[in-house]
């Protein structure tokens, strides 16, 4: 199977670089299991629940991951953390004019500096002078994605977050769960639907494209997650009453993928680098709210392996031309999960 089975051309005019007014003011398009699509707004997703289902969010929260600065030689870098792994040390994406060398010395606003101790795949260790929390919250700019090419504002702050957030450590947000605002979840209870909450702290990996040509040499980024034993239960109950589990995002798919790896949902804490796409038959999920993903990108083959390839690539091609907004601060995607897809793979001859 071909990565440039998974590419289409997207208008830049279609990038969302800003948020809609509201959380909800976003379109919906939802694809039936047989690939039929209707075109909706988010709150139309009520309709598409039903008491005694579970809807599991990702409580993750976005730090504000990403310092400028320069090296004590002068030259101005950009650091983009993505993950914390003490008080003081990291590992974060470095971009210089020439790379740092072991133990250069970074320094930032504030009297904050680093160290630079080791180099292992494209990840800089860095040892700072001060706890790293305390400097990111006084020095950190949110993290928006490469495609949002304009400087972060205090807006961002707050939208480029869920109204659920919990769990500090995330360095992009999980994006389907933008839409949602703290009524439109009051309703979902109201509707008698269950909600429940796993973690995964999203990386920068997120939007990096496939670059091998054939997916069984694509070496998938790790992210941490855990999925906790009260929300296995949650899972269980639901399927003992006749509901439906329903994933806010792939990083709730790919945590609950995740747990089930052993034949049976478990609680799980820990890296993951599963990767999914056509072909993959899923454990847990029945249906996905997702946003529109990047050309030949993970999330797009995961989207595909769910309702079908067939079935989302149509979907895509119809978004454009109907001017949805894509990524991350775009529009949504409702997904019923087709039990033939499977079978319905890319036919690129391989």
């Amino acid at each position: 199977m071909r990565r440039q089975s998974f590419d289409f051309s997207l208008p830049d005019a279609l990038i969302a670089r800003q948020p809609a007014p509201r959380r909800r003011d976003s379109r919906l398009m939802t694809v039936r299991a047989n690939g039929r699509i209707e075109h909706q707004q988010f709150p139309d997703l009520l309709g598409h629940i039903r008491s005694g289902d579970l809807m599991v969010f990702n409580n993750t929260r976005v730090i504000p991951a990403r310092l400028f600065g320069r090296k004590d030689t002068g030259g101005q870098i950009e650091v983009l953390i993505e993950r914390v792994v003490d008080v003081h040390t990291v590992q974060a994406h470095v971009r210089a004019s020439k790379a740092p060398k072991l133990g250069a010395l970074m320094l930032f606003d504030q009297g904050v500096y680093a160290h630079m101790n080791d180099r292992a795949e494209g990840l800089f260790t860095l040892q700072f002078n001060a706890p790293v929390i305390e400097v990111l919250t006084a020095i950190g700019h949110t993290p928006l994605p490469p495609y949002i090419d304009r400087a972060d504002t205090l807006e961002d702050r707050a939208r480029y977050q869920t109204v659920y957030a919990r769990t500090p450590g995330a360095v992009a947000a999980p994006t389907a769960g933008l839409h949602f605002d703290e009524d439109m979840l009051d309703a979902i209870r109201a509707a008698g639907v269950d909600v429940g909450y796993v973690t995964l702290h999203v990386g920068a990996g997120t939007f990096q494209p496939v670059r091998v040509d054939h997916l069984h040499d694509h070496k998938m980024h790790t992210e941490w997650l855990q999925v906790d034993a009260s929300l296995c239960q949650q899972v269980r109950d639901t399927r003992a009453r006749g509901g439906r589990v329903i994933a806010v995002g792939t990083t709730s798919v790919r945590c609950l993928e995740t747990a089930t790896q052993s034949g049976e949902l478990r609680p799980f804490e820990g890296d993951t680098d599963i990767f999914i796409y056509p072909g993959y038959r899923f454990s847990v999920i029945d249906a996905l709210l997702t946003n529109f993903h990047l050309p030949q990108s993970t999330l797009l083959m995961l989207v595909s392996a769910f309702s079908g390839y067939r079935s989302i690539m149509a979907a895509y091609h119809q978004a454009i031309a109907e001017q949805y907004r894509f990524y991350s601060y775009g529009d949504a995607m409702f997904l019923f999960h087709n039990p033939s897809a499977p079978e319905e793979l890319p036919t690129d001859g391989s």
